[in-house]
């Protein structure tokens, strides 16, 4: 793996330079990880296009079929672990029930809630739809090596949990 100069190392040496005794050593990380972030997000939404299914409904049918038999959620556990508002969950639902993907029915003691169904056709697409992802993403991380991987996830939990008990962020699926 390449060790050579990056943008990001430019950056840094610019504010040092600028800026003498600035702490700059966080340039090193939290930007490449932003950038990282740009070049996945856009690659997962070319990924998407390439397989025909967008993030709304990749996102929910994956989240009902993670659930395990019956593959059955409640609308507001589905928005919980969606990172979406009730708002967003109930538009993505109406249109993967229109695709007949998921069915909606009653829940709860009193009838009240909303629970959604992977139908046999979404869990169809989602089963086929979520290899030809992530065989795509596996090929992504190449670059490194078993070790690596696993280092690297090892230290992004570190970072993860502390800036999410930080910042106040749930930790969710």
């Amino acid at each position: 793996m390449s060790q050579r100069e990056d943008g990001v190392d430019r950056i840094q040496r610019a504010w040092q330079r600028e800026r003498p005794g600035t702490p700059v050593a966080s340039i090193g990380v939290i930007t490449r990880i932003w950038r990282i972030a740009k070049l996945l997000e856009d690659e997962r939404r070319r990924t998407d296009a390439r397989i025909g299914l967008d993030a709304a409904t990749r996102d929910l049918l994956s989240t009902l079929r993670r659930s395990g038999p019956p593959y059955r959620l409640a609308a507001g556990e589905i928005a919980r672990q969606s990172l979406v508002s009730a708002g967003a969950i109930s538009q993505r639902v109406a249109r993967a029930e229109q695709r007949g993907l998921v069915r909606r029915g009653k829940g709860g003691a009193d009838g009240r809630s909303v629970l959604v169904e992977l139908t046999d056709a979404g869990h169809r697409l989602i089963e086929q739809r979520v290899d030809d992802l992530l065989r795509h993403e596996e090929t992504l991380l190449s670059s490194l090596d078993a070790q690596q991987r696993e280092q690297l996830a090892g230290l992004l939990r570190v970072l993860l949990s502390d800036l999410g008990e930080r910042l106040g962020a749930e930790d969710r699926p």
